[in-house]
């Protein structure tokens, strides 16, 4: 018995020893991919090595072998391969290399003549796509998979081209991997689906179940839902969003009813976690593929910004910035990326990772945008000096939404008079908002004040008409809040003033009528009502400032435009607007019984002793020129020193392209310079003296033409250019419109990222993994990309992935 015993218990591995792996050097290996020994490869399927098959390297002559990768993985490998495709990075200048006594380089053309070549950056040298995928350890062509072609002299030399050869005839190796390839991808002629071939019917009902699957998974993430829930047992009375949502499917359509849930086979039942989490995947690749094409060739900025989450992690959002074919500015949020920490090098790492996987070079971006933070602006270690030394066109503009937030604070706080009115603002709205049951007496005393104006005719009725609102708090990086704060208090002041009447006669305590006592001085003194109608006119200007700011289609001439509109605004509001902002606010005064000052008296501050009077000057005095002219003179100082791009000579250069006021501040000579002293890279010697033939036909064409008048906005402008087919006349004023376009203005996409990361992980959902977090927010922020994904295409890119049980095809 103990005989038979030992033999049931023997296997292949009592009488053949597996053989060691190959050891590779941790220099040519990814940091994220683990080749484990063999031994515990064979021993045992719960320790199958995971390989994070999103993060394969992809520079050819860095990656490491197919044959180095564990056996059962390495179809799994090749299928993420083919999908990324042959690494063909499209760079503007290659390196030259020494060939005899001429230089020679690789030429991007050849990619389109040879759709199997790869290119790789770090060694100047070309590889084999499909021989690499299915190459032995003796490879058969070392140097189109492992040592890399550099002899590009061979290459146009007719017969005895060195690709032509590598290529062979019908049965050469290299055919025979592409071939093997075609072979791999279909899954219908594997040996397992030909010996357990289902019927059509089966394959159809695998489709309709996996269909609501895909469906649930689509619906949940464009409203930002959980999946999961506490109980997904079949006794749960609660099994979470998604087996809800399939339940509700099934309710409504008796097909996919009958082919869910417990009546699916339990080897295909499409629910569990990780099915989820592989079709959501699919969705986001699929809505990164799409603006991958939507950017094509075309150069791009990149907008950065950096938020703690909920588990407070530091993640990084990065947004593209391109114009597209159809001449459309697009703003696009891209990745969402966890950072250990914010130093310039470690940024530039995880952003250049992102873009180098999605074969996006450095050397076609055209902007950057972040905030004013040292480590994103510095001169000489920030991250846009670091980009800058990889690509001089990267051109850097701090985020005007920053700028402008920075000077308006900074103004705030350099007058006394405007810091203390904020501060007691702010302390107002506490006090009156902070208790449901105040808050609850400020609605009743306002729905109460709206009936009396209605029914006295001082106010209009409507649809949307006389809503009862709340104070509004103001918020430390939005300045457009402190505007919502000074509104909201204007329509509500009656109703606060007799909430804080009533708190002044019944407060539960004496510190809380005091503090009820005080606001309601403040309140009812002229100085305070006078500020408020100052910085309500000062910051209804600034307001649209701030609002046109968080558009993406905004350009930075027509951002510039409106900062030049704004302060030009706020000159003539000091020159002009006093007198009827005072009328303005003594009749609020008398309206509420406020004691108003006499003008023309001698205004006596501080105590009022006169020891303490510096100058003999009048109330009307103080008002205009101490209150009034100061604010305004503080905002547009600030506003001088934080946009003084008007003096930068890109910008200035750039205004020569702008339509508005039929083209009047074309001029040629400008654009020539632009393009020749800012974009050299872009315009070859022989375009340059294109260019000034194309601006001479282009004033005598375009700026005469119908279809060119009316329009104020170079973002119209390439539009137009596109529609009317002049885009392919003046294909270079063209491509220059486009790279003035592609300049960052703000980074309001990255910080509208950062709401939708707060909706998707929230304190329940505190730990959601970081490449589910980055899928989820990319399908919830481009909805209308993920929207018009295909259902079958998801179905079928799922089923090529691996080896699934069930037939999908």
């Amino acid at each position: 018995m103990e005989t038979q015993g030992n033999k049931r218990r023997k296997t292949i591995f009592s009488f053949f020893k597996p053989r060691e792996p190959t050891s590779t050097s941790e220099e040519h290996s990814p940091s994220n991919i683990d080749i484990s020994n063999c031994n515990d490869q064979y021993s045992s399927k719960s320790q199958r090595v995971e390989i994070d098959v999103d993060s394969l390297e992809r520079d050819p002559s860095i990656r490491i072998p197919i044959w180095q990768h564990p056996v059962n993985q390495r179809d799994e490998i090749r299928r993420a391969y083919i999908k990324m495709g042959p690494y063909q990075p499209i760079m503007p200048v290659y390196p030259r290399t020494e060939s005899g006594q001429q230089y020679r380089r690789f030429q991007s053309s050849w990619f389109k003549q040879f759709s199997w070549l790869e290119y790789s950056p770090s060694k100047d040298a070309a590889f084999c796509f499909p021989c690499f995928l299915f190459e032995n350890k003796k490879a058969h062509y070392p140097t189109f998979t492992t040592e890399g072609f550099k002899s590009w002299k061979r290459v146009n030399d007719g017969s005895r081209c060195s690709f032509l050869l590598h290529t062979g005839g019908p049965t050469s190796p290299h055919n025979n991997a592409v071939n093997s390839i075609d072979a791999l991808m279909n899954l219908t002629q594997h040996i397992d689906k030909v010996m357990n071939v289902q019927t059509s019917e089966e394959v159809q009902k695998n489709r309709l179940r996996l269909m609501a699957t895909i469906e649930s998974i689509r619906w949940l993430s464009l409203q930002a839902c959980a999946f999961r829930g506490h109980d997904e047992s079949l006794s749960s009375n609660n099994c979470g969003n998604f087996i809800e949502m399939i339940r509700l499917i099934g309710r409504m359509n008796g097909s996919i009813d009958d082919v869910v849930l417990e009546k699916a086979p339990k080897n295909a039942k499409y629910t569990s976690p990780m099915i989820q989490k592989e079709i959501l995947h699919i969705m986001a690749n699929k809505v990164r593929n799409k603006i991958r094409e939507e950017i094509g060739d075309a150069k791009f900025c990149i907008l950065v910004d950096e938020a703690k989450d909920t588990s407070n992690k530091e993640q990084m959002a990065i947004v593209l910035r391109f114009v597209d074919v159809a001449g459309f500015l697009r703003e696009r949020f891209f990745a969402i990326v966890h950072v250990t920490d914010t130093t310039a090098l470690t940024l530039k790492k995880e952003i250049s990772d992102v873009l180098d996987r999605n074969n996006l070079q450095i050397s076609n971006m055209r902007g950057q945008g972040y905030d004013g933070a040292s480590n994103m602006s510095g001169a000489w270690n920030g991250l846009q000096a670091l980009f800058l030394r990889d690509c001089p066109y990267a051109y850097y503009v701090h985020c005007f939404a920053h700028r402008l937030q920075l000077a308006l604070v900074v103004a705030a706080e350099r007058e006394t008079y405007i810091w203390l009115f904020f501060s007691k603002l702010t302390s107002i709205v506490n006090l009156v908002s902070a208790s449901p049951k105040r808050h609850t007496e400020l609605r009743s005393a306002q729905a109460i004040e709206i009936a009396h104006m209605v029914a006295t005719g001082e106010r209009e009725t409507g649809r949307g008409c006389n809503q009862i609102g709340s104070l509004h708090r103001a918020g430390t990086t939005r300045w457009s809040s402190h505007f919502d704060s000074i509104c909201s208090l204007i329509d509500m002041y009656k109703a606060v003033i007799t909430v804080l009447e009533s708190m002044v006669n019944e407060g539960s305590s004496n510190s809380l009528r005091g503090e009820a006592s005080g606001s309601l001085i403040v309140m009812r003194s002229f100085d305070f009502i006078f500020i408020l109608y100052v910085m309500h006119k000062i910051m209804g200007i600034t307001d649209l400032l701030c609002r046109a700011l968080q558009h993406k289609s905004l350009d930075i001439l027509n951002a510039m435009d409106l900062v030049s509109s704004t302060k030009a605004l706020l000159q003539t509001l000091r020159e002009e607007g006093f007198d009827s902002l005072l009328m303005n606010v003594e009749s609020v005064c008398t309206e509420y019984d406020i004691e108003i000052p006499n003008m023309n008296a001698c205004y006596k501050g501080a105590t009022g002793r006169s020891c303490q009077q510096k100058d003999s000057i009048t109330f009307e005095h103080y008002y205009r020129v101490g209150i009034f002219k100061a604010a305004i003179d503080f905002q547009v100082t600030e506003l001088n020193s934080r946009f003084n791009d008007g003096a930068v000579e890109l910008l200035m250069l750039s205004s020569a392209l702008e339509p508005k006021d039929n083209f009047k501040l074309f001029n040629a000579g400008l654009i020539y310079s632009l393009a020749e002293k800012f974009y050299p890279g872009d315009f070859t010697a022989q375009e340059m003296h294109y260019l000034r033939s194309q601006l001479e036909h282009y004033k005598c064409d375009v700026l005469c033409h119908e279809s060119f008048q009316n329009i104020s906005t170079i973002s119209e402008l390439c539009q137009r250019l596109v529609e009317t087919n002049k885009s392919q006349n003046y294909n270079l004023i063209d491509r220059l419109i486009r790279l003035i376009l592609t300049l960052p203005v703000s980074t309001a996409t990255t910080e509208r990222s950062f709401s939708a990361m707060k909706l998707i992980k929230t304190a329940i959902r505190n730990k959601i993994e970081e490449d589910f977090l980055a899928d989820s927010m990319i399908v919830y922020i481009e909805r209308e990309l993920a929207e018009n994904i295909d259902s079958d295409s998801i179905i079928d890119e799922f089923y090529s992935l691996k080896n699934r049980r069930a037939q999908l095809q």
